[in-house]
């Protein structure tokens, strides 16, 4: 029997035949080959064990080897792996699914598609904003308004509302018809010189967007509750609340973006529950099926549902895999193991927790400008100067150091640019996390002294 091949040799032939997302042979060059996850924790090629600090893509809730996962997924490959859920066809595990999804989400949310992830719900939701206000008499309303470090997703249209410039510059020109407002972030956004909030002032410069571009025009706003992928940007408390009467005021479709925070991470089932407000449309992936298998989805008002039923147009939308009864059963298991193991409120305590930990350990350094979090979703944002709030220059690769001494001390999570982002498996206990913050700090010791 041969030997297991080391990482370095797996990396290798990595390098000869796959092609990998956000591809650059500099950045894969001492990539780490998982073989094995427990738990918290990732280990490689060569048996070294790392806290996975961010759920590997924000994704595995449950965390690595849950056995319930597991066997719902063989039981329903023995009894059906797959069958078409298009007009005309449909699957048990599918239909529970949208029921038990109709219990917990928004209330006015009753109605589901499917899909295969994150990037196929938001076009998805593209597609239905059109097709809706088609229905209603307004074809003129297509228009797309997101913001700037908001994430939906790299294929094509949902890069469009993807508002971190990186993704951008290989495949432009992007389509028109999109544009984005400022993100509500307390830490950069300009303190309002009108005396109003900071959250009102950011929410404010919806409207702005919607009269520039003309109100009769504007299909939809996208935004996540927490913006993950952009540095965990957590809005003040009034700035969702504002939102919502903007896109009420100008007949403007409100979509939640809950591809990361839906069941559970952000301390709430749904994160827009944290600032009592109701989205039109909500789409989620990741954590539904805690990344065991892809499964991602759109969650339709009353009021749309209605419409696409009552249509004579046909919906021509389709996914050979929505609806795809492994995946479905796989969901139904994880959201068994969400409410089995209380993984809602253990996010809120652990997630106080860490962020406490975190605010300790880091808010003395003079390299640690910024400490926020909701949730299981924490972040340290590192700048050059702490009073201007300014970041290094590109060139001083913050980023790329930051990664490789968190590696060193045993951590493996992501970056944008100067920011640490972290979320850990619900599951994670106390002294994991300790180690964790642990690991942070002695990284960034490293990389920007005592």
């Amino acid at each position: 029997m041969n030997a297991p091949l080391s990482n370095s040799a797996l990396v290798d032939k990595d390098q000869e035949h796959m092609i990998h997302p956000l591809h650059q042979n500099t950045a894969h060059a001492n990539a780490k080959v998982w073989v094995e996850a427990q738990g918290s924790h990732l280990i490689d090629a060569d048996g070294n064990r790392y806290i996975d600090g961010l759920s590997c893509l924000w994704n595995v809730s449950c965390g690595h080897g849950r056995q319930s996962l597991v066997d719902a997924a063989a039981r329903q490959m023995k009894q059906m792996a797959f069958c078409s859920s298009y007009n005309g066809s449909s699957n048990p595990p599918a239909i529970e699914l949208a029921e038990r999804l109709a219990d917990i989400c928004y209330p006015q949310i009753n109605n589901f598609y499917f899909t295969s992830g994150g990037g196929e719900s938001t076009d998805s939701n593209f597609k239905l904003a059109r097709y809706y206000w088609k229905a209603k008499g307004k074809p003129e309303k297509i228009k797309v308004i997101s913001r700037v470090l908001g994430y939906h997703g790299v294929t094509f249209a949902a890069m469009c509302a993807t508002g971190i410039s990186s993704y951008w510059p290989a495949f432009e020109p992007r389509m028109p018809e999109f544009s984005h407002i400022p993100a509500p972030d307390p830490y950069h956004y300009p303190q309002p010189e009108d005396g109003s909030s900071l959250g009102i002032a950011a929410a404010n410069e919806l409207e702005k967007e919607i009269l520039r571009q003309g109100p009769e025009t504007v299909a939809m706003f996208i935004a996540e509750p927490v913006q993950g992928a952009g540095g965990v940007i957590v809005p003040p408390a009034d700035y969702f609340p504002r939102i919502r009467e903007i896109c009420d005021q100008y007949e403007v479709l409100l979509v939640a973006d809950e591809v990361i925070t839906a069941f559970g991470r952000t301390g709430k089932m749904f994160a827009l529950e944290h600032y009592g407000v109701q989205p039109d449309l909500v789409q989620f992936a990741k954590s539904i099926t805690s990344g065991y298998v892809p499964l991602g989805g759109i969650g339709i008002s009353d009021e749309i549902a209605a419409t696409i039923r009552d249509s004579a147009s046909p919906w021509m939308h389709a996914y050979t895999y929505s609806g795809h009864p492994t995946t479905c059963a796989v969901g139904l298991a994880t959201l068994d193991y969400i409410e089995s193991e209380n993984l809602v409120e253990r996010a809120s305590s652990s997630g106080a927790y860490l962020l406490e930990k975190l605010h300790s350990e880091l808010d003395n350094h003079p390299h640690v400008g910024d400490v926020r979090g909701l949730g299981m979703m924490c972040a340290v944002e590192l700048v050059d100067d702490k009073e201007a709030r300014s970041w290094y220059p590109p060139e001083w690769g913050v980023g790329p150091k930051m990664t490789k001494a968190m590696i060193d001390h045993g951590v493996f999570t992501r970056m944008r640019s100067e920011v640490v982002c972290l979320a850990p498996p619900l599951t994670t206990d106390e002294a994991t996390l300790d180690e964790l913050v642990a690991g942070v700090r002695n990284a960034v010791v490293d990389v920007f002294g005592e």
